[in-house]
Parts: C-alpha cells; structure tokens; sequence
C-alpha cells in the first residue's frame, strides 16, 4: 500500500511539475458575478488542481440582480462573493464595473476582453452562446465572438501585445432550442469535484440563497444552514448529462462515461482556432480517452 501511494505520489508531482513548466491558461467570461461559475466551475477546478491557469470574468457588477437592494450596495456585495467563490474554485475572478442588465457589445468593452485574453497568454476562452434570454448573456457571447479573431491582430489595442497564437474559443452548454440547439464537442466530466463546484458557486449567496429563490417564489423554503443549503443547491444544480452530452462523454471516456453523474460540455465556436482531437487532448488533459 506504501509502495503504491509513493508511487501516486511520484506521478502526480510528475504531472504538477509538467503543467507548472507548460501551464493552459484559460478565461471564462460570463455576465454576471455567478455565471461562469456554474458554466465552468468544474473543469476550472481540475484544470486548477493539474497547476494549470483559470481567470473568472463577469462583464458587469450585478447591481440589479435582487429584490431588496440594488446599486453600489449590492455591486460590493457580489465582487465579494466573487472573490470568495474564486478562492473557492482556486482560480482569479475579475468583475467589470458595467451596469447589470445594461449591457453593450460596445467597442470599448471589446478592447477590454481583449486585452484580458492577451494578459492571460489564453490557450482557451470560455463563454456563452448567443441563444439566451437575457441580454447581458446574449451581449456577453456577441462580445466574446467579436474578440475572437482581433485578439492576434497587433494594430488593435496595440497597447497590449497581440497574441502570437488565436485561442480556442469555446461556448458553455445551454438548454435553448432555437434558432438551434447546443452541439457539445468537448465534455468533461466533474464527479469528483462536484461537491467543490457546489461549494463554490455557494459563496454566491445573494443569488442562490436569496434573488433566485425569489424569483421562483421559494424564498420561504430556503434553509438557513449552510449543509442544508449545500444539498438544496446541489439538488437543484445537478449538472446531469443529458443525451448528447452522454454520447460526447463517451467519445472522451470510453466505458466511464456510462456512470458518470455531472458533467459540463463545450462547443467549439467557429471564429477561434479550430482544434483537432490531439490538441484537444492536450488541451484538455482531465480527458481519459
């Protein structure tokens, strides 16, 4: 048994060592203070335990997103939830100081992420589609798409380097239809850190313990502990495969993917750069295939 841990041992410094010297940097972009959260948060995690690097933004402060308070009371509260939740998911969490629910693709918030992506060196993005209700997330993925092919071209911000290489770009899963549904091409799965992630977007507690809930009409019935508000939260936040992602899954897992019980899925947007199965592989090394 000592043998097989120091061994264990061996390979996962190893691995850590390996990821330090030749580290994925990767951006997450959402809206608001809570979503790239429950976007990526696991595989944020994984990536973050292999030593690689993970940057959270939210492009607007959140200070409409409640029912009892608002402004620049509720924007300092959500900046620190983000920053517990970042410390929570191990990763750096930047928040925009753009109104919520006020939104624009405009050119100056374009020079913004991409000036971000390029401080970050990104080898991956991550972010929505434009299939959404809201129209912060909506302006997120236009935003997003727009900074996809200038963040290499040196005559735009040209105070930041431009990068020497495009990232790929990569959309969050969604449940929206239309005009056409989300086509997962990466899929990871995130059992084992599910427990993590739930915790995580937990720190979030204006808006799964108090706005949402309000929203829905179940305020009355959200416990005040945090164990019982942890399975609430997970239960209500399962991250459940459905059946494309389970047919992704099993492309990337093999036979694993039959039990796997919550993954989160991506789809390659066209505008980036366009990977082929090796460089998702290396891209992506939680993947068991």
């Amino acid at each position: 048994m000592k043998k097989l841990l120091f061994t264990f041992c061996l390979i996962f410094s190893f691995v850590f060592i390996v990821a330090q010297e030749n580290p994925i940097n990767v951006i997450v972009i959402g809206a608001h203070p809570d979503d790239c959260d429950g976007d990526a948060g696991g595989t944020a995690i994984l990536f973050a335990q292999m030593g690689h690097h993970v940057k959270f933004i939210s492009l607007t402060n959140g200070d409409a997103g409640h029912y009892a308070m608002g402004g620049g009371a509720l924007a300092k509260r959500r900046v620190a939830e983000a920053q517990e939740a970042g410390n929570r998911f191990g990763v750096e969490y930047m928040v925009f100081d753009n109104h919520d629910g006020e939104l624009m693709p405009t050119l100056e918030n374009r020079l913004k992420i991409i000036r971000e992506i390029r401080k970050w060196n990104a080898d991956i993005v991550i972010g929505p589609r434009t299939n959404d209700y809201h129209p912060d997330h909506r302006n997120t993925a236009i935003l997003m798409q727009d900074a996809a092919y200038l963040v290499i071209v040196p005559n735009i911000a040209p105070d930041v380097p431009a990068l020497k290489k495009n990232p790929v770009f990569l959309f969050a899963e969604d449940r929206f239809q239309k005009p056409n549904p989300f086509e997962p091409d990466i899929a990871v799965i995130i059992d084992e850190v599910f427990d993590q992630k739930i915790f995580g977007m937990a720190a979030h507690e204006s808006q799964y313990f108090e706005w949402l809930p309000w929203t829905s009409g179940n305020l009355d019935n959200v416990p005040k502990d945090e164990k019982s508000r942890l399975e609430l939260l997970a239960k209500w936040r399962t991250f459940a495969p459905n059946a494309s992602v389970r047919e992704c899954l099993k492309k990337w897992y093999g036979d694993e993917a039959a039990i796997a019980k919550h993954a989160e899925a991506f789809e390659i947007c066209e505008y980036g750069k366009q990977p082929n199965e090796e460089e998702i592989l290396r891209l992506f090394p939680m993947l068991k295939k």
